[in-house]
């Protein structure tokens, strides 16, 4: 299985050092590592006392963001080393504050992972959810360096918990103790042997309160929404947009909407406003009379979208016509109720909202333009699921207390 696993390590930096002449994202991932252990050595130089955070993607450092600030925040002579696997990641947070060092994780082969030990030689180190890296967890393992995982989620079609899963498992081992987000992880774990675990739920509850609580102030939204009922669709991606756009399109009402797109480059933008048959404008060009009197407001920019959600009615949340929804969290934060796609099983917090009432799924354009006819016009429904987000969002924060409470440092 070793043998098997490095071949398929080897062969995705293959393709991704192919993909690179032709794909800015895998140019980057290349890019961004070159020359990297001079360039993480003498950054480091001789500091004893580094605590390493790895990130898959910019998803999963939001998630982990609060467990390394409040890290920082009692212990502030460590330093903190923050690696990212993804481009999306280390290309948006290289120059987060937070952290004292931030580079990306060479490939997963034995050699760079000794090499990366012997350079940084850290105290501790953290995996942020999904991260499961052979070589990296077994020099760890055998420096006998502390190493935590949290929020992590597993389920039962995992190989982890397969017969010939045992590689995998071997992983999970290298582990001094697995922070879990539910229930269902934490017995899975207990039935494959693993009882150096804690359910603490998910760091993202803490993460989307300190965003709604330090969220900006948008005076052209503010100006845009004119206390007029606000439908807010987020992270979306065309079919997704298609049906709001038709809904827009159709309706006879005084609402308002916001589109705010996964995806902001120019010809998916122009893609957006070539539908739209009401008045639109672009967030990033507008003036103060064309916000005034615009019906559609579409964001042609990034880093808005959690400060967006504080002037909405309503939102939908995109990407569950796809690989699954996007952050339902920081509209939930804000009270809002949520709408999303019918590609959210693998996600335990848009389940927990379907359940309360505080959100829905749909799957047909008609189950759509219902859900959103009856939020508009029934106030009392709109509010009661709202405050069933924010109630939810308020009973789930604190995991990052939890976690760092059981760390003996």
């Amino acid at each position: 299985m070793v043998f098997l696993y490095n071949l398929s390590v080897r062969m995705y930096v293959l393709l991704v050092r192919i993909a690179a002449n032709f794909n800015p994202k895998a140019k980057q991932w290349i890019d961004g590592r070159k020359d990297l252990f001079n360039k993480l050595e003498k950054a480091v130089k001789d500091e004893e006392n580094i605590v390493w955070f790895h990130s898959a993607s910019l998803g999963e450092f939001e998630q982990g963001r609060p467990v390394i600030e409040s890290y920082k925040e009692k212990y502030p002579d460590c330093k903190i080393l923050l690696t990212f696997f993804s481009p999306s990641g280390y290309e948006v947070r290289k120059n987060y504050e937070g952290a004292d060092f931030i580079f990306y994780l060479p490939p997963d082969f034995a050699g760079n992972a000794k090499r990366f030990m012997d350079i940084v030689n850290p105290k501790l180190a953290f995996f942020i959810k999904y991260e499961f890296w052979h070589h990296y967890l077994k020099e760890l393992k055998k420096r006998n360096v502390p190493t935590y995982i949290f929020s992590t989620i597993f389920r039962s079609g995992q190989l982890f918990f397969k017969s010939y899963g045992s590689f995998h498992r071997r992983m999970l081992s290298a582990f001094t103790h697995l922070f879990v987000q539910n229930q269902e992880s934490l017995e899975l774990l207990k039935g494959i042997g693993m009882s150096n675990t804690t359910l603490t739920g998910d760091t993202r509850f803490d993460r989307v309160y300190s965003i709604a609580t330090g969220s900006k102030s948008l005076p052209k939204v503010e100006d845009f929404s004119q206390d007029r009922p606000v439908l807010i669709a987020g992270s979306t991606w065309p079919k997704d947009e298609d049906s709001i756009i038709q809904y827009l399109n159709e309706s006879e009402n005084n609402y308002k909407y916001i589109i705010a797109a996964h995806e902001v480059d120019e010809s998916h933008i122009n893609a957006i406003t070539s539908k739209i048959n009401k008045s639109w404008v672009r967030y990033t060009d507008a003036s103060k009379q064309e916000i005034n009197q615009a019906e559609v407001l579409v964001i042609d920019c990034i880093g808005i979208l959690s400060s967006l959600y504080r002037y909405g009615t309503v939102a939908y949340i995109g990407g569950g016509f796809g690989r699954g929804i996007h952050n339902t969290l920081e509209a939930a934060t804000f009270g809002l109720p949520i709408i999303f796609g019918p590609n959210y099983h693998k996600f335990q917090e848009a389940k927990d909202l379907i359940e309360i009432g505080a959100s829905n799924s749909y799957e047909k354009y008609d189950e759509l333009k219902d859900l959103l006819d009856d939020y508009f016009k029934n106030v009392k429904k709109r509010e009661n699921s709202g405050q069933e987000s924010k109630n939810y969002v308020d009973k789930m924060r604190g995991a990052s207390l939890k976690i760092l409470s059981e760390i003996k440092v």
